[in-house]
């Protein structure tokens, strides 16, 4: 019979990890600032506890809904924060920012009165680029990162997009630069799909999804404009993203994303 010996600090209780550990033989586990393995037959295997799943929800300041009391608003950036908690089965606790009359408490954590902010290790952190990056190195567990060379794909979509809507002249060329840009992720996504790195979702999908929710909405509401029928692989990818659990959980509603764009539009 293995003998299993357990050293425990100052614990509540022990992670799904380390019982998991205890079920192999010839295992000795001690719990401090990280935890080891070891079996008789294999070298030392250290696992660092920021890849353990924490218990305690992540405080997150994001942008509040313009037309729906208690309900998440239209920022793409918050979403693709919110959207990689969700993916990573973290727990969360959405801190609801009026962006319009922004309070003092948020202020003090965010004093350029931007969103997102997460608190990690007791740090108020901004940037969903920093944010999510972090949380891909704390908890790589699922993986979401996506290959430096695949991480720029369709990055350009949410500039035309943008460009596009806020233009008044019909031959400017926005509509074509849109569509260059569209037609081309397209075409990757034919050879690459169904998403950015494969049959995997990652974090270049979440990060373009909500882009793509936008320019959905707000094309459709003030341009009456969609997304070419011909574009089928683009079409396909947008349906795959917009129906994930994690998305129809943490998606602005659609006019919280029409008034949010009035301003770019009729400015």
């Amino acid at each position: 019979m293995s003998t299993v010996r357990i050293q425990v600090s100052a614990c509540a209780s022990l992670s799904a990890t380390v019982n998991h550990l205890l079920l192999r033989p010839n295992a000795v586990v001690s719990t401090n600032n990280h935890f080891s393995f070891r079996t008789l037959r294999k070298k030392p295997l250290r696992v660092s506890m920021s890849s353990v799943p924490t218990s305690q929800p992540f405080e997150i300041a994001v942008k509040a809904s313009v037309t729906t009391p208690n309900t998440i608003g239209d920022c793409p950036f918050c979403q693709r924060v919110l959207l990689t908690l969700e993916e990573k089965h973290l727990p969360y606790d959405p801190k609801l920012v009026d962006l319009t009359s922004k309070p003092e408490w948020f202020l003090k954590i965010s004093p350029e009165g931007k969103v997102p902010v997460i608190k990690l290790d007791e740090k108020w952190v901004p940037d969903s680029d920093v944010i999510t990056q972090t949380l891909e190195e704390k908890f790589p567990s699922p993986p979401l990162g996506t290959p430096p060379e695949k991480a720029t794909v369709g990055s350009k979509i949410f500039s035309t997009f943008i460009g596009f809507l806020k233009s008044k002249d019909p031959n400017d060329g926005t509509e074509q630069a849109l569509l260059s840009e569209l037609s081309s992720f397209n075409d990757y996504l034919k050879e690459n799909g169904p998403f950015v790195n494969g049959k995997d979702i990652s974090a270049a999908d979440l990060s373009l999804g909500p882009k793509l929710h936008h320019l959905e909405i707000a094309l459709g509401h003030y341009k009456k404009w969609a997304v070419p029928d011909s574009l089928t692989f683009l079409k396909s990818y947008m349906k795959a993203i917009f129906s994930r659990e994690s998305f129809i959980k943490t998606r602005a509603q659609p006019q919280d994303i029409i008034e949010g764009w009035r301003p770019k539009v009729e400015g």
